[in-house]
């Protein structure tokens, strides 16, 4: 055991170094003046768990960590080195077992069981910050409390699936040869008080929750009553193309259906209500939300502590229906509540009971995908079948090769002569070719495409043409920030010249370098920025990205006594409910330029072209979900600029894991004994 002061001395050095942040360094001190007889073993398990809550994890797994301390918590940082480097952590814990340092945390006073008020948290060897035990704990008895309880359908609900999906079935699902799986998902969702839709994408997720809401919404017309529903999605963006393919899906409804479903889609602050300035909504258990079903897309976004305000706030009878990719990457906030909920879905187990229900009420017989699955595994269903990636798209053939973690599928598919999918081999960002990639999305790449990719040429072009060969001034806006969304580069990283920063340097010096904008600094016309920071006085929430445009104002008299028209520069940014805020840019504090994002801000937006730009070496950060979530972000087009083009089928071997016990939870059946 390391003496006080040497601990201190360490967690000092590990701060200054940036290995810790300084709030886990505040965390400790607080702790230690809480109870001053608290051994450095303690103390420093505290430190790793709040360390890795500021990495994505729940709490502390001490069985990882003992195994393989550096990798488990990714120190010494990569960009770490130096014969100076302080002690990395596999040094501190050589030859600490786990029952010292459990039975250290066990006689400690603050660490407390699962009903008593201690900062910390210990549960089947895993180290809570107390907070987020509560969080997973209220997690897991709210979904199980709903997956507990089923609601009947009607006798004809076999007729009323044949009937919703008429159109939208091959024959051989029509014949119930093969499983249609949205009628599977239909007649779960209908029966249940909770469920999860997961499939990649184009496997038709919205338009099957829209089949599902006109289905519901009928039945319950038909009694006299009305259902309160409610759409949201975790981010504006998301928000936008939840309401964008809400309102295409709904064109497959009955008339007399579309006049009571639902066509705004809120981000799940705004459905809270937001408090300023505090981590607390307006609706909460004390003032719940008026919803009788309630839908939320892109679940994979959604961290612990937003999953478990949501649930409070949900009365107990209200439905909710979670949509999203299983396989994309976790929530940038701590948690993996989608991955945690789907832990065994991609190898369904439904039991008996459900294999019956099914069969009775779809008419598909699920017995090939029977087993003993847990209640939680009832209430997930995997859309298979892709409608947007053909049995042409290279787009899809890698996405399913990452998928599967098949480094040599991976390079396989790069030989098929995919129209839309493309390697760049770049020795540098400064390279030509990844000028073109950046300018024109580097056209030459795709010659068998019908329709040539772009880049970021197209959209500050248009800009450059004003709003006088538009309608009207808002219909310019609108197609510049349509025409900016076609191309977007990604990166795993934020640091270096493959990472987010540098990238977005090269690119601003690339548009300049081409007369496409004036500046590379400051606020100026063209720039694409995203918020980072949540900003409820405007409305902006962290990941809305809006672009620098000059918009007209009325100007001063001229001598003709005529209205000259002025300009003054508005950043505009498109909002969930299909308007535009225009805002100063005097009143962003909190924004950064985003040519280039990280593949985590880019889960829930789509572009017709998507480039993935790969650091020059193997890391941590490249996981097969991190690339799988960067390939499907694209509609029409990939691109993978990378120095070494074998760098994708080694990152796919590497698979992204979050401590946080919610699974097992879930696991054990019924809520009422959490």
């Amino acid at each position: 055991m390391m003496p006080l002061v040497d601990f201190f001395d360490l967690i000092h050095t590990w701060t200054a170094r940036g290995w810790l942040r300084p709030i886990d360094q505040a965390f400790v001190m607080f702790l230690h003046r809480q109870d001053q007889c608290a051994s450095s073993l303690v103390l420093l398990g505290a430190a790793l768990a709040s360390h890795q809550l500021g990495r994505g994890h729940i709490c502390l797994d001490v069985d990882s960590v003992l195994a393989d301390p550096d990798e488990t918590l990714s120190l010494p940082p990569e960009t770490e080195a130096g014969e100076d480097m302080p002690a990395p952590p596999s040094r501190i814990l050589c030859g600490l077992s786990k029952e010292i340092w459990v039975d250290e945390f066990s006689k400690s006073a603050l660490v407390g069981k699962d009903t008593e008020s201690a900062p910390l948290v210990l549960q089947q060897g895993r180290l809570y910050l107390r907070r987020y035990w509560q969080y997973t704990r209220q997690v897991a008895r709210e979904i199980l409390d709903r997956v507990g309880q089923t609601l009947p359908v009607p006798e004809d609900f076999e007729d009323r699936l044949d009937e919703l999906f008429a159109k939208l079935r091959d024959s051989e699902e029509k014949k119930k040869q093969t499983i249609h799986w949205q009628s599977v998902a239909t007649a779960i969702a209908a029966a249940s008080r909770f469920c999860v839709i997961s499939g990649g994408p184009g496997t038709g997720k919205t338009t099957t929750v829209v089949q599902i809401l006109g289905l519901l919404q009928g039945i319950a017309l038909e009694h006299g009553k009305v259902l309160r529903i409610r759409l949201a999605a975790p981010t504006g963006k998301a928000a936008a193309r939840l309401t964008e393919s809400i309102s295409t899906a709904m064109d497959f409804l009955p008339e007399q259906l579309q006049a009571h479903m639902p066509t705004e889609v809120a981000t799940l602050h705004r459905l809270l209500g937001t408090r300023p300035d505090t981590r607390q909504f307006v609706h909460n258990r004390n003032n719940r939300l008026h919803v009788d079903l309630l839908v939320v897309d892109e679940a994979s976004m959604i961290d612990l502590e937003m999953m478990d305000a949501l649930l409070d706030a949900l009365p107990p009878h209200t439905r909710l229906i979670l949509l999203g990719d299983k396989d994309q990457l976790a929530s940038v906030e701590a948690g993996s509540v989608l991955g945690d909920i789907c832990t065994n879905a991609s190898k369904p187990s439904y039991n008996p009971e459900n294999v019956n229900f099914i069969k009775k009420v779809t008419g598909y017989d699920l017995s090939a995908y029977s087993g003993p699955g847990t209640d939680m595994d009832q209430r997930i269903v995997v859309l298979r079948k892709s409608h947007r990636f053909h049995e042409n798209s290279g787009i899809g053939a890698l996405a399913r090769a990452v998928n599967q973690g098949d480094g040599q599928q991976v390079s396989t598919v790069w030989e098929q002569g995919y129209a839309d999918i493309s390697r760049q081999v770049i020795n540098s960002c400064e390279d030509a070719g990844f000028r073109n990639l950046v300018l024109d999305g580097n056209a030459k790449s795709f010659p068998q495409a019908a329709e040539q990719p772009v880049g970021y040429r197209e959209y500050l072009e248009i800009m450059a043409r004003g709003s006088g060969d538009w309608p009207s001034e808002d219909h310019w806006l609108r197609t510049v920030l349509a025409s900016f969304n076609r191309f977007q580069l990604l990166s795993p990283i934020r640091k270096g010249d493959w990472g987010v920063e540098g990238l977005n340097h090269i690119a601003a010096r690339i548009l300049y370098n081409a007369g496409l904008i004036r500046t590379t600094r400051g606020w100026y016309p063209g720039r694409p920025v995203m918020v980072t920071r949540n900003d409820y006085t405007l409305g902006l929430m962290n990941g809305d990205i809006g672009i620098v445009l000059e918009v007209s104002i009325d100007g001063p008299q001229n001598h003709a006594k005529e209205k000259l028209p002025a300009t003054v520069l508005r950043v505009i940014f498109p909002m969930a409910d299909g308007s535009l805020k225009q805002v100063l840019p005097s009143r962003l504090g909190a924004v950064e330029t985003v040519y280039a994002m990280t593949v985590h801000k880019s889960q829930g937006s789509e572009f017709d072209h998507t480039t993935l730009v790969m650091p020059d070496t193997l890391s941590p950060v490249l996981t097969r979900e991190l690339i799988y979530t960067g390939i499907t972000r694209a509609r029409s087009f990939f691109t993978l600029a990378a120095s070494s083009p074998d760098l994708l089928a080694a990152a796919v071997a590497q698979r992204t894991h979050r401590a946080s016990g919610l699974g097992d939870l879930l696991s054990q059946g019924t809520g009422s004994g959490l």
